[in-house]
Order: structure tokens, then sequence, then C-alpha cells
């Protein structure tokens, strides 16, 4: 339930939250500052409105915007706590992003092309994990693009995003919208689109506001600047270094069969240039704790008994081999009480069942697919540690490719594969072999 105060605003908001002052409004939206009682924690809640939302047949668009929150856990991309509602609003709980919008900052003139860089890393890491999880946003401009305390970018309003199954039988998105000045020319075009594709166009068109502080596509009639839209017509201003020139041209090609890819981007030499630390989520420094990843940063490389009893209480490792739903992990864990002859002649059976090329030492497999993949050849590294004689830690992870496709290979492959031999505490009723 909602409390009210005398002048109709909501103040308490089912026993959970209190609300605020207003931040800021859209048609269908209005965004408040509001404070979690149990946790005191500040979140930004948007409000919306049931029946404005089903009177325009909108309501469908909403649903979309939260399964697609809940599924982009990332950290520049605004954070979707939980949805709340009443009968006649809905309410999402969001993460309170406090520097403003990206667009305030290119209004007051062009940042420098170290500085956008930054922007422009953060942007494609937000978007390519959206693209490796189905997702398209399809309205990316400045005005989407938060900035929190510490000044990193976080990407918001995913109200116009689209999943990989809204696309019709010709693999294609079909639905026309987005911000004019922003959107791709296939879009316009209205033959069906990328919907990656489509999202890169846009982050082009951001990259090129960032460095240039104005538009590459602008023109009073609406229809003058989608034709210019239509044949990639923009120069680049003189101050433009030449690697970004090159980057932008190849973001901004009106053909979407050629226009470059996210990790054509990323192993582009302008990108690459000083990226800055990546901003690690709690849950990435949970598991480095859990693998011991912190230790091997700080010079230690080897595994003792002390790892194996911190890894798992019990020595219990076989959770390490449980599915957990939209787990993101380059890097996995498991002990085995069989000969490392064993485990590799085991990996070997999976990598020519997988089609894989392998390389092996006595202690060491490396497995490299044949097709290429979001990012290049699949290719997964195992190596074999002994803490005693009859006592091994297998540990497995992502050498090249994308993280998404070697999930999916451990999960639908690799852990069937080396279940019988995973060895199991006795606390867990398992035999050890």
């Amino acid at each position: 339930m909602a409390e009210r105060s005398s002048d109709g605003h909501c103040t308490l908001l089912h026993g959970k939250y209190e609300l605020g002052r207003l931040l800021g409004h859209g048609t269908f939206a209005k965004v408040y500052h509001a404070r979690h009682l149990q946790t005191g924690k500040s979140v930004a809640m948007k409000v919306v409105g049931k029946e404005k939302v089903i009177k325009v047949g909108m309501m469908e668009q909403v649903k979309r915007e939260i399964a697609v929150m809940k599924m982009v856990k990332h950290p520049h991309i605004v954070e979707l706590h939980e949805v709340l509602a009443s009968k006649s609003k809905i309410y999402f709980s969001m993460e309170l992003v406090r520097g403003g919008e990206l667009f305030s900052k290119i209004s007051k003139g062009r940042l420098r092309e170290d500085v956008a860089r930054v922007y422009f890393q953060q942007l494609i890491s937000a978007i390519d994990f959206c693209h490796s999880r189905g997702v398209y946003h399809r309205d990316l401009k400045p005005e989407n693009l938060l900035l929190d305390e510490e000044g990193n970018l976080k990407v918001t309003d995913f109200g116009l995003s689209a999943f990989t199954e809204h696309l019709k039988q010709d693999g294609l998105l079909h639905t026309t919208c987005g911000t004019p000045a922003y959107v791709a020319p296939e879009v316009i075009g209205k033959k069906g689109y990328d919907g990656a594709k489509a999202d890169l166009w846009s982050c082009g068109v951001i990259l090129y506001v960032l460095l240039a502080g104005f538009l590459p596509f602008q023109d009073d009639n609406i229809v003058a600047m989608y034709r210019k839209i239509y044949r990639g017509d923009f120069k680049c201003p003189p101050w433009f270094s030449s690697e970004a020139r090159r980057l932008i041209t190849k973001l901004l090609d009106p053909n979407p069969s050629t226009r470059i890819t996210t990790s054509k981007v990323m192993d582009s030499s302008w990108f690459k240039k000083s990226i800055p630390k990546i901003v690690r989520t709690k849950e990435e420094m949970e598991f480095d704790a859990f693998t011991g990843e912190e230790d091997k940063k700080t010079g230690e490389n080897t595994l003792n008994a002390f790892h194996i009893i911190s890894l798992s209480e019990g020595f219990d490792l076989s959770p390490l081999f449980e599915e957990k739903k939209r787990e993101e992990k380059e890097q996995l864990r498991f002990a085995t009480t069989k000969s490392a002859s064993s485990v590799i002649s085991r990996l070997e059976e999976v990598a020519k069942a997988g089609k894989f090329c392998l390389k092996k030492s006595e202690t060491k497999v490396r497995m490299q697919g044949q097709e290429i993949g979001r990012k290049g050849k699949l290719a997964i590294a195992a190596e074999i540690f002994a803490v005693t004689p009859s006592f091994l830690v297998v540990e497995v992870k992502k050498d090249n490719g994308d993280t998404l496709e070697y999930n999916q290979f451990c999960s639908k492959e690799l852990r069937p594969a080396l279940k019988d031999i995973v060895w199991t505490s006795q606390s867990d009723n398992s035999t050890i072999a």
C-alpha cells in the first residue's frame, strides 16, 4: 500500500520505501528520490501510471523493460533492484545515479579524445554484454547515458529494447524506433535490421558527438537529414585523430553488412589505448576470492592444501559443477583423485567430440574450436595441480573467445563429460573413487 501526504504525493510505499523529491519526468513516468527504510539506501523510484500506459498500448513495452533490466546486470548499466505495483501504478526501484546525463557534459563543448575514449569503452562494454544476451537497446543517445559520482558511465532507459525472440523469420527486427539523429539507416529503410549493428551505428554517432560537440547528420528538414543518414553523408572535423576518424567511418558505414562488429571495435588501436581499470562487480570479486584468483595476482601461482580448504567447506568442490542460471564465469576448478593422464584422456575425448584441436603436456591442455564465434575461435585451457600425489585440482578457464559461448560449452559438454571424475566429500554421501 502507498500512503499519501496532504498534497497528494505518495510518501510511504508498501512500507518499504520513503519517497522524496521529484528528480525528473517524462511522458509516461516520473522519477523520485526514495529511501529504502530497512537499509537506509537511496534509490531512484520510477513511477509509471498504469492507466496512461494501457491507454496508448504500451504495457508490453513496460513488461519488456522490466524483463530486460532483470537480465542485464553490468557495472555500466543502471541496475533494477525490484518492481512493485499498486492498482494504479508500477514502481521501479533503481540504482540512483547522481552524476547526471552525459548529454549535459557535451552541451558545454566537445570532450578531449582521452576522456571521450573512456566513456566510449564503457559504453561498448555494456552494449557488448547486452548483445551477448540477445538484448538490443535501440535508443542509444547521450540522454540515455548517465554518470555516477565517480564519473563512470551507466546505460539506462531500456523501454525500446528488443529480445532475440522479437526477430522475424528473416532473423531481423522490423520495428522503426529510436531518436532520429541517432538511428541507423537500415532502421529508417524499414526492410528489417540487425539490432546489434543498429546499436553500433548509434554508438558511432555518440562517439562523433563526444569528440565534435555536434551531430554528424544535421538538417532543419528531417527528410533531408534522413537522406544524409541513409547515404552516410558526414565529415569529420580536422581535430579528430586519424585513428578516431577511421573507427567512426567504420561505425557510420551505411551498409550494415560491412559495418564494423563489436569485437573489431574493441580490437581497434584507438579503442585499446589506455583502457581504464575495469569496474568489477561484487559477484566477480567474491568469485575471485573463492577461486584464489586474487592470490594469483599477487604472484602466488601454486595451489596447496590451504587453498583447497579455503575453496569449499569440507573440501566439497562439487558446487562448481552445479547449474546456476545466467552465471558468467570464465574459470572453474574441480578436485579429483584420478591421475593426471586420466584427466587429460577425458579432456581429449571432449575435444574430439566437440571437434576441437588439442595441444597437451603432462599437466596442461589447450583446446581450440574450429568455428569462429562472436569473439573469434573459442579456446579453453586446463591446468592440473598436484596437492598430494593422489589428490589433484584441475583449473579450467576460457583462453579466447566469448564468455557466453564458453559457459554454454561448459554446461552442455564439459561438465557432463567430467562429472564422474569430480571428487566430492563424504559429507555429500559421495564415494571417493
